[in-house]
């Protein structure tokens, strides 16, 4: 898993990149139709049904690994490199829910280079929430690199609520970790590769089981490939793309001898619709 395994994340930060929501009038509310169908969702159910863990489900303690993505009806991630343009104000409203769950943020550094991640990253409604449920303010942020190709001088270093924590391998240039050490904390996951379950243990010997990804493609199939994906929430935008544009999930198979994940199937949990949009959670087993 190297930086040039990570991609775009579910949602550009500044929106849908042609300024007009891709799912139909933005502002649009959110309805359940499955498995309870009802009228416009609050703020507090939404984030009732997303929680975690599920009944029947792993202890509260136990490390569990949501990833959230958008795509096409046909597929693609991203439109113009960007998978802002396939979102809406619904998309939008859900993505920044889905962060008061988390204890971590995990993003490829990729990611992070596209997108930027500077300063807060949940508003001032977001944080008190959190405090009042007994969370910390802001989420932790780590970030998955293996080459360490970032720039401790930029805004998501400078500008951070919360000391970063980067993921990396033990063949990571030196003196790129060392800058990097003055600005996060800096793990070894892994001799050459980094490994998946190395980072998940770490994160939850932290304190941070609850572990949420933003992207990207390889960042959520190294992690298929690795049995770890607990929950996709899936952003089904009603756009036909077409071209030759990134799937949410991008393998690593044959890449330094990793074998290819079997497939794994999933439950579906909710259906909620907004403007021409689904949103679909979808837990393992």
């Amino acid at each position: 898993m190297s930086d040039a395994t990570t991609g775009p994340i579910h949602g550009s930060m500044d929106g849908p990149a042609n300024g007009a929501p891709a799912g139909g009038t933005a502002g649009a509310p959110i309805t359940p139709i499955f498995p309870h169908p009802s009228g416009a969702a609050t703020d507090a159910e939404l984030l009732s049904w997303y929680a975690g863990p599920p009944e029947g489900g792993p202890d509260r303690g136990a490390p569990r690994v949501s990833f959230n993505f958008v795509s096409s009806l046909d597929g693609a991630a991203t439109v113009d490199g960007r998978s802002g343009g396939l979102g809406s104000a619904a998309d939008q409203r859900i993505f920044k829910l889905l962060r008061r769950h988390a204890d971590v943020l995990l993003l490829g550094a990729q990611t992070v280079r596209a997108e930027g991640y500077a300063g807060e990253l949940l508003d001032d409604e977001a944080q008190r929430w959190r405090v009042r449920h007994g969370k910390p303010a802001h989420p932790s942020v780590a970030i998955v690199s293996g080459s360490l190709r970032l720039d401790p001088e930029s805004r998501f270093f400078t500008a951070a609520p919360v000391r970063p924590l980067i993921f990396t391998t033990g063949a990571a240039p030196a003196s790129r970790r060392r800058s990097l050490e003055a600005v996060a904390d800096v793990v070894t996951a892994g001799a050459q590769v980094l490994d998946v379950d190395a980072i998940i243990d770490e994160l939850t010997a932290r304190g941070l089981p609850g572990i949420h990804s933003e992207g990207g493609p390889h960042l959520f199939g190294s992690f298929q490939e690795a049995g770890r994906v607990d929950e996709l929430c899936l952003s089904l935008s009603p756009l036909l793309v077409g071209g030759q544009g990134p799937r949410i999930s991008a393998s690593i198979a044959g890449v330094n001898g990793t074998a290819a994940a079997a497939p794994e199937k999933m439950r579906l949990a909710h259906v909620l619709t907004g403007g021409d949009m689904l949103f679909l959670r979808y837990l393992r087993g």
